[in-house]
């Protein structure tokens, strides 16, 4: 496969294992990843925080056991945010869905595995189109795999904002009656968990940024100045890290096409 899309801030973060264990907390308050005690996984965890996912996930690959989930997420992540061919972004979220879903049967506790192996599944999801993916079954596997995440890590943000998302964009595409009784999407529910993410980790600009989207699908134009206020609160979050930097870039583009 041909070499990954670099960072496009390269060097503006320079993470290494102590400084990774020292802010830990803060770097993981969206997933609640544990911090890891091998010395291997906190080094593939720098990388990923610098932006060298392509070097993160090989190094997370090359330690296994938790490095697992360095290599999901940093492969994930890469993949939505800087692939730019399609093909290549479907087939690197079905190598995370695929990998996570066996770190999961092998780990059933694993809160991350869950997790990935849904925001895997979802995104590619998004790829081939929701209402496709939920023709394939797909969206039940999603829906099963956040809730097992959430009840395993009850801090688990980011399993929130992905399972809003997930009851947002079902009813968005078949509708609210059907939705709720085919898929259990419910519009209240889509809400209180982006409330909860937000409130378990309040500077998540990706948490603001779906919490707007899910507001214009589920409420249309009556929640769009509150959708503006999320996507500015996101936009001015000060980014920790090369994923966080993605987020807030990601804010900023939308509101300057807007």
């Amino acid at each position: 496969m041909a070499r990954w899309t670099p960072f496009p801030h390269a060097g503006d973060y320079r993470f290494d294992v102590a400084s990774v264990k020292n802010l830990w907390s803060q770097l993981h308050c969206g997933d609640a990843e544990p911090c890891p005690h091998d010395a291997a996984v906190l080094q593939a965890w720098a990388l990923y925080h610098n932006g060298e996912f392509e070097q993160a996930a090989a190094a997370g690959l090359g330690a296994g056991g938790p490095g697992i989930t360095v290599a999901n997420k940093a492969t994930a992540i890469y993949a939505n945010y800087l692939e730019p061919k399609e093909k290549t972004r479907l087939d690197l979220f079905m190598q995370v869905a695929e990998r996570a879903q066996a770190q999961a049967a092998q780990e059933p506790a694993n809160a991350n595995a869950w997790y990935w192996h849904a925001y895997a599944l979802g995104r590619y999801s998004q790829g081939i189109s929701v209402g496709k993916a939920l023709a394939q079954g797909l969206g039940g596997k999603v829906k099963n795999a956040l809730e097992t995440a959430i009840a395993l890590s009850p801090r688990h943000a980011d399993a929130r904002i992905a399972l809003g998302t997930f009851h947002a964009e079902v009813i968005d595409k078949v509708g609210a009656l059907i939705g709720g009784m085919t898929y259990g999407a419910k519009k209240d529910t889509s809400l209180q968990l982006f409330q909860e993410a937000l409130r378990i980790h309040p500077g998540s600009a990706i948490g603001m940024i779906e919490y707007a989207n899910a507001l214009v699908m589920l409420e249309g134009e009556p929640k769009m100045q509150q959708a503006t206020q999320l996507y500015e609160q996101a936009a001015a979050c000060e980014p920790r890290d090369a994923r966080e930097r993605l987020d807030v870039e990601m804010a900023r583009v939308e509101l300057e096409a807007d």
